[in-house]
């Protein structure tokens, strides 16, 4: 019954349209207004029967398409924008809804053949309106964006911002200036230093018609082509909006043969760029996606990926060149900065490339990260290497510091610099740390403190076999002393201090003690035997001879090692003052001693005076000319 009921509705309704209707067009008019009153009167059901009824077979839909045919043909064939004018805006939109109604209505009668031959047609009409949207949406873009104020922004405190200019040092921050290319139009992203922010690039109302024109191109089943006409020019935008900043688009080949000094700078850039892109730009284009696109989310998804995907890979295969680059150790720095940037744009990577069309860009950065992090595992591998293979050619000039020394504690001060970074690096791998060589503080210590250790643990040992270069071993052990003395220091007044603890500080400072005493004892026990006194020998009939040999002895040793010694270097200078005041506490004493007894002697009488040839005051006076090298050998920096 109530399919009766509803067929008898349906067929009054029908009856309406055909007697009201003077002519087709008010007959299709009618049954369009039917169909928007009541869901019962769809299109399709009312046009089923009419069909069955025409003996034409389907009037009322070729009438439908005569009629959009006309409107649709007079805006493609139109010489000027149509979203010039509103009006003609406004209806081109009702007839491309139409069209689409139509189409969708039709389809399930596809297989009449007289329904098919006018949906054929429908679909001509349709493809050439398309071809009419790209065209509008192309010219709503760029010359949305010519005339919109790009100086505007939704942050208060931002200001202009330039890439062209030449100072680097300019307190740059803001939003978009209109910097288009004159030949594309193309707006121009300016650098800043304040990555707080979004740029909207584009008039609230072009974004509006944008949304209405993609909405119709999604319904018509044109995703692709709408996404690809938005992704060329928004990839444009993005493209120059690099390529300012002066960022070369090298391959890796390009990049690994680039003069470090060149790649330097690039790298600089680089960083400017990948902040820029990351916390800027791409978040901007995905706003002015989901705006565009408001309501297809596959859409927008795809158009963003589209959009961004050129300077993603751009700035991640600068990054991956960096990565499998050079491990030469002076690089550490440079490469420690590609790492920061890149771990701290990570978060931004998981935002902005959330969806499932970036996510082998959000793997790829992710990748290279790690990949960073093996380089810099690897410099710090070349650096042990470098010492291991630093050979001993020739001594430095009175056991000075030798250069390995000041060049690896002043690296590794600079390198702990990052410190934070460098526990980061390391704690992911103990590669290059030999299991045997970990520090006695055992599991608690930092992968970053056992890594330093060890390298000391190098470098002393190749000091330890370059002092064997010194014939005298009172110079091998100053030669020791000053490169102890200077590692300890290092140590202290950096971070080191504390990533290899008090106690190796201690033990160290221990260890240069040592080697000040072995100077001692081998430099100066010799000289003092010559001024030990015997009493039973001062009492015996030779005593004036023996003591007159003793003091030619001390005189001819006591000059000899003064002369060589003055050539010594000792660096630091607390630690010369504390040796020479040690050489003279334990020299002159003895040497008082002995002249007080020499001068007593009957047997040399007068002639004690023209034998003793240094006073006390003469021997300290000589001792303080001790150690003053050349002021080459005593720089310490």
């Amino acid at each position: 019954m109530a399919e009766n009921g509803e067929e008898k509705l349906l067929a009054v309704a029908r009856h309406i349209a055909k007697t009201l209707g003077q002519n087709d067009t008010m007959a299709d008019d009618i049954l369009q207004i039917f169909s928007n009153f009541d869901g019962r009167f769809s299109r399709e059901k009312l046009s089923e029967k009419m069909v069955d009824e025409d003996p034409r077979g389907c009037a009322a839909l070729e009438r439908t398409l005569n009629s959009l045919d006309r409107q649709i043909s007079q805006y493609v064939a139109i010489d000027h924008p149509i979203w010039a004018d509103s009006a003609d805006s406004s209806a081109f939109l009702d007839a491309i809804d139409e069209l689409i109604a139509t189409i969708r209505d039709w389809s399930p009668m596809a297989s009449e053949k007289s329904v098919g031959a006018c949906l054929v047609r429908a679909d001509d009409l349709m493809q050439q309106a398309m071809f009419r949207f790209e065209d509008e949406f192309r010219s709503l873009m760029e010359q949305g964006a010519e005339s919109f104020d790009l100086s505007r922004s939704n942050h208060e405190s931002a200001g202009n911002l330039s890439f062209d200019s030449d100072d680097e040092n300019e307190d740059n921050e803001g939003l978009l200036q209109n910097g288009a290319d004159l030949d594309h139009q193309i707006p121009v992203a300016q650098p800043l230093t304040d990555y707080d922010i979004v740029i909207d690039a584009l008039p609230s109302g072009t974004i509006n018609a944008l949304h209405e024109i993609a909405k119709r191109m999604v319904a018509a089943g044109f995703l692709k082509e709408c996404s690809h006409v938005y992704s060329t020019c928004r990839r444009e935008f993005l493209e120059e909006s690099i390529s300012r900043l002066g960022l070369q688009k090298l391959s890796i080949d390009e990049v690994q043969k680039m003069p470090w000094q060149e790649l330097e700078d690039e790298i600089e850039r680089w960083i400017k760029a990948a902040n820029l892109a990351l916390r800027i730009l791409f978040p901007s284009e995905r706003r002015l996606c989901d705006r565009v696109f408001f309501g297809f989310s596959s859409a927008a998804d795809l158009s963003f990926m589209e959009v961004c995907r050129g300077c993603t890979i751009h700035l991640l295969n600068f990054a991956d060149a960096i990565s499998i680059g050079s491990r030469s150790p002076e690089r550490l720095f440079k490469v420690l900065d590609v790492f920061e940037t890149l771990r701290d744009l990570m978060p931004e990577f998981d935002s902005v490339f959330a969806d499932q069309y970036c996510l082998v860009l959000r793997n790829e950065a992710i990748t290279i990260w790690k990949r960073l992090g093996e380089a810099i595992r690897g410099i710090f591998m070349e650096l042990e290497n470098l010492i291991r293979r630093d050979p001993a050619k020739a001594a430095v000039p009175g056991g000075g510091l030798h250069p390995i020394t000041r060049y690896v504690m002043n690296y590794l001060r600079a390198a702990c610099r990052s410190r934070q970074t460098l526990e980061q690096v390391f704690d992911e791998s103990n590669v290059g740390v030999p299991p045997n060589k970990l520090d006695d503080r055992g599991s608690s210590s930092s992968s970053m403190s056992v890594q330093m250790a060890w390298i000391m643990e190098l470098l002393e040992s190749n000091l330890e076999m370059k002092s064997k270069i010194y014939r005298d071993s009172a110079l091998c052990s100053v030669f020791m002393m000053n490169n102890g003395r200077y590692i300890v220091q290092k140590v202290k007044d950096s971070e080191l201090g504390s990533l290899l603890g008090d106690d190796w500080i201690r033990k160290h400072s221990t260890k240069v003690r040592q080697y000040s005493t072995n100077y001692q004892r081998i430099s100066w026990n010799k000289i003092l035997g010559t001024l030990k006194l015997d009493n039973n020998s001062l009492a015996s009939n030779g005593a004036a001879k023996s003591m007159k040999e003793k003091i030619k002895s001390f005189n001819s040793q006591f000059e000899e090692v003064c002369k060589i010694q003055s050539t010594w270097v000792v660096f630091d200078e607390q630690l010369r003052e504390e040796m020479k005041i040690a050489v003279t506490r334990l020299l002159l004493p003895a040497y008082r001693n002995f002249i007080g007894r020499f001068q007593c002697i009957p047997e040399i009488g007068r002639n004690a005076d023209r034998l003793i040839r240094y006073s006390a005051d003469d021997v300290e006076a000589k001792i303080n000319e001790l150690f003053e090298g050349s002021s080459g050998g005593r720089k310490s920096r």
